[in-house]
Order: C-alpha cells, then structure tokens, then sequence
C-alpha cells in the first residue's frame, strides 16, 4: 500500500463538462479516512426481488444446518456458501390475506397489508428507506430503485381492485408514496456519472455524439494520476476500463432499439433481456464501488410479469408459467426462469466478489445482499414459507454463513427487518402493522 502525505479524500470526483466521475476507493484516501475517524469499510444492503414466487424445491434444501445441499438455485452461489445463509419458514402475511401477487410485492419490505383502491394508495414505509436514512448520508444518492419492466407501460394492469402501484415497486418513501423503479440503463449511468448542475445542453451533446463520459474528464484524470501512487493509478484505469464497457454497453443498446424486432415498439436504449439484466447488475457494482450510494432495490420482473423468456425457449409467458397446477412441463419451465434469476444474480455477486476495498477486503466482504420472493408458492398465491437467503458478511456485522435456518412455521417475514435495523445500528423493536408486525428480532446465529 502506497500512502502519500498529500491524501485525497474519500469523495473525489473527476469532472468535466456535463460530467462527473466518482473516484472508487484507493490507497491514497486511507489517511483521510483516519482523519475523520471514519477509517472503516462502508456497508452496502441490497434487495432483490424476483416475483411470482419461486419453485420451492428449486431453491429450498431439504436438510437444515451446515450440512445443506445446494439445490438448483443456490448452485449459482456456491463459491459464496461461506457467506451465505439460507431461511426457510418466514411468512409475508397470511395465506391469501391480499391478492396474492399485489401482497407479495407490497409487504415484501413493509410488512404492511395494501390499502385496496385503484386510487387511494396506502401501503407502509420500507426498511431499505429507513436503512437508506442513515446509510445515504453518507453518498450522494440515498438509495437507487432499478427494475427491468417499464411501469409506465403497465400503469394500467391494475388486478384485483388494487392499483398497479402495489406490483410495480417494493420501495414505499412513505405509507403513500410508492418509489418508481427505473428501468433504463441509460437513465441509472446518467444518475451515477451525468453531473446535474452543468448544462444539460453540454450532457446531451455527448450522448449525442457518442462521446464517452471519460473523454470530458480526461483532464482531471491525468491530474489525479499525478498525485498518487502506481498502485492507485492502475487500479483506477482498471476502474475507469470499466466504466468505459458499461457504457459502451449502454451506447450499443440504444443503437438497436427497432432494428431486430421492427413490428414491435420497443423503449429507447433496452437491449435484449439477459443483456439487459447483467447490464443493471453491474451498474450496481459500479455504484458501490464508487460509493455513489450504499443501499439498492432490484425487481427483476414485476408481479403478474408477462414477459416471454425466449432465450430459454420458452414460447409461454412468465406469470402463465408459474400457475402451472402441477402439470411437470409447466412447472419446469417456471422452475428454468427461477433458475435463470439465480444464474444472473450468481454473476453479480461474483463481480462483488472481485471488488476489492482499499483495506484489501470485497465489496461483498462488506455488504448484506437480500435475495428472495414475496410469495412462497406462485401457483395458489401463498405468502408462506417464502424464499429468503442472506449473501456477504456486512463488514463482520453478519455471523458465520454457510447454514440453512429453518425457523418455526408463521415466522414473520417483518422479524428479519427487525434484525437489519438493528445489524445496522438502527434501534427498532417492531416493524410492520397489520398482517405482517413483527414478533419479535430473527435470531441469525443459531446453527440450524
């Protein structure tokens, strides 16, 4: 490790016309980081939801403990088993308490039951807000909400006499403010790296043109070279190489908005789906490991999802699929997309893996990632018994992974909020109301 007197601090930016770079974390900021007695590695919490329930033996193992095997799913995390802790028995509600998918999206992170109306929207405030409250003052984006549907298009699919609100978002700002979930990659890179106080003319010419965002910050880069060590000055190329490739990504969608598919109306800058999910998954990673926010929601469909998962070949849609009434050839091809999920996912937590902090620990060292369902079985729209599973050591708040818990039948899904808030260090004794309050902390060191 190189450490010069002159340190940089920990929220440096490259800037440039109509751009902002976050500087990941170097060598260089360790003494600015002791100075303000914040010398510790930031924790990062993330959610994600993947909807219409999950096909219970695809991702539950039959034994508890240590000695779990890895089903289909979790076979996609195994280099991260040591990390991982796998819960069984947490309700989200009772059975059929809400419309199925409208309750499991809604009190996934609430605990509270929806207010039935197409109109008057009332759920609870989500704990990824209230961790966001503390965690975000650090960075300059409290929290970020991404998806892969367009809402906008589906504003309308309401079910049930309850409002689409409820399917499109798990992030609640406050009991009647349900947070919008971006969707285009486009809009997330501008969020991390489009500096919003220079001239929006100056933004939109680059994208324009087609310049990268590097190139209007070149300046400032060769200026911050000069100032640390080799060390640091690889390790930001690699960092800036990667940002590049995101964004090239991101530029080479919106080129092929029409082109393969005419007949279809297709959103500006969406490319195909799994490009499109492994895309937003590492702009995750990007965010991180700029600091730019420490606290993220990820849907990777909505509730009631009619999307065709073609690249498996799949001929029937998403939510169709997983009301499959126990015929095999339906409930294989729900279980092939669960599956699918967890492989991108898989690719995510791989690259968390591989982001190293300045103190030589990971991203996922140093991070709580969240991964579950809101309904336990899609197919009768139960909320029982739902699909959780813990990934990283939250910079040694969480305890020793590598176990499958199985907690006592109507277990309240609010209680591992509860035990969030308080790893955290955000006092909380209850969470949720209604059918979903809380009952007490989730004991998360027990064995088994």
């Amino acid at each position: 490790m190189i450490i010069l007197k002159k340190a940089l601090p920990r929220r440096t930016f490259l800037k440039g016309l109509g751009a902002s770079v976050a500087v990941p974390m170097l060598d260089s900021m360790v003494p600015a980081l002791a100075a303000t007695g914040d010398s510790k590695m930031p924790v990062r919490v993330g959610y994600t939801y993947t909807p219409n329930g999950i096909i219970r033996e695809r991702f539950r193992p039959e034994k508890a403990g240590a000695d779990f095997e890895l089903t289909d799913i979790l076979k996609n995390w195994e280099s991260h088993r040591d990390q991982m802790i796998v819960i069984s028995n947490l309700d989200n509600g009772e059975m059929e308490s809400v419309s199925g998918h409208v309750g499991g999206s809604s009190m996934f992170l609430t605990g509270f039951k929806p207010n039935k109306s197409l109109s008057e929207i009332k759920c609870g405030r989500s704990v990824d807000q209230f961790i966001a409250d503390k965690l975000g003052k650090e960075t300059p984006l409290s929290s970020l909400q991404l998806c892969i549907e367009n809402a906008a298009e589906l504003a309308g699919q309401s079910a049930g006499g309850y409002s689409s609100a409820y399917t499109n978002t798990i992030s609640w700002a406050s009991p009647t403010t349900p947070i919008p979930m971006e969707h285009r990659p486009r809009e997330i890179f501008e969020r991390l790296f489009g500096d919003g106080g220079t001239d929006p003319k100056a933004r939109q010419q680059r994208i324009g043109r087609q310049y990268s965002i590097l190139d209007f910050v070149k300046d400032e880069t060769n200026r911050i070279k000069k100032r640390i060590g080799a060390d640091d000055s690889n390790k930001l190329s690699e960092y800036l190489d990667a940002v590049r490739e995101v964004e090239f990504r991101v530029q080479k969608a919106e080129q092929k908005t029409d082109i393969e598919l005419p007949e279809m109306e297709k959103p500006l800058g969406i490319p195909p789906h799994e490009e499109h999910l492994r895309l937003m998954f590492d702009l995750l990673v990007l965010a991180f490991q700029t600091d730019m926010t420490r606290v993220f929601t990820f849907m990777v469909a909505r509730e009631y999802s009619e999307m065709v998962y073609t690249m498996l070949g799949h001929q029937d849609p998403y939510h169709p699929l997983t009301h499959h009434r126990g015929d095999p050839a339906r409930k294989n091809q729900a279980g092939q997309i669960d599956v699918f999920h967890a492989k991108m996912y898989g690719e995510f937590l791989n690259k968390l893996a591989a982001t190293k902090d300045i103190d030589g620990s990971s991203i996922l060292d140093n991070s709580i990632m969240v991964y579950g369902a809101g309904m336990g079985d899609g197919d009768v729209h139960n909320q029982w018994n739902i699909p959780v599973a813990l990934i990283g050591s939250g910079g040694g708040r969480m305890p020793k992974g590598g176990k499958h818990i199985v907690y006592n039948s109507g277990t309240p899904l609010s209680n591992l909020h509860v035990t969030m808030l308080n790893m955290l260090d955000i006092p909380t004794d209850t969470f949720g109301g209604d059918i979903g309050m809380s009952s007490g902390a989730l004991n998360i060191d027990r064995t088994a």
